[in-house]
Formats: C-alpha cells, sequence, structure tokens
C-alpha cells in the first residue's frame, strides 16, 4: 500500500525535510537554509531567496517521487 504524498509550498522547510530526507539536496542545490531559516515555508523561503517557488516545488516532487 502506498503513502499518499503530502508535499504543498505552505509546509515548512524543517517538515519537509523531517518527512522526505531525500529533499535535502534540492534546497542545499537551491541554497535554501535548512537550518536556522528552517522553520519558514518553501513560499517564504523561496521569495527571501529569489526563487521561483514552482521551480522549487517541482524540483522538490521529483526528489520524493523518485524515491517512491
Amino acid at each position: 500500500m502506498s503513502q499518499t504524498i503530502q508535499l504543498d509550498r505552505t509546509m515548512t522547510v524543517n517538515q519537509i525535510v523531517a518527512n522526505y530526507p531525500e529533499t535535502m539536496s534540492v534546497f542545499n542545490g537551491f541554497g535554501i537554509d535548512t537550518c536556522c531559516g528552517g522553520g519558514v515555508s518553501v513560499e517564504e523561503a523561496a521569495r527571501r531567496d529569489s526563487l521561483d517557488v514552482e521551480v522549487v516545488m517541482a524540483a522538490l516532487w521529483k526528489a520524493v517521487e523518485g524515491g517512491r
């Protein structure tokens, strides 16, 4: 039985990394802080770092789905 993936832009970086450790490399690749700055939503982190949130989310989905 497969587990439903819960992944959206309102989740914090820390929540996503805790639930899907394979996303750590995605965040690192975009330069998104997963330590002290990980308490913010992906949307906020992308805005803070001048990134396109849709591109970040697509990469996160790819990482998570690739591990299933």
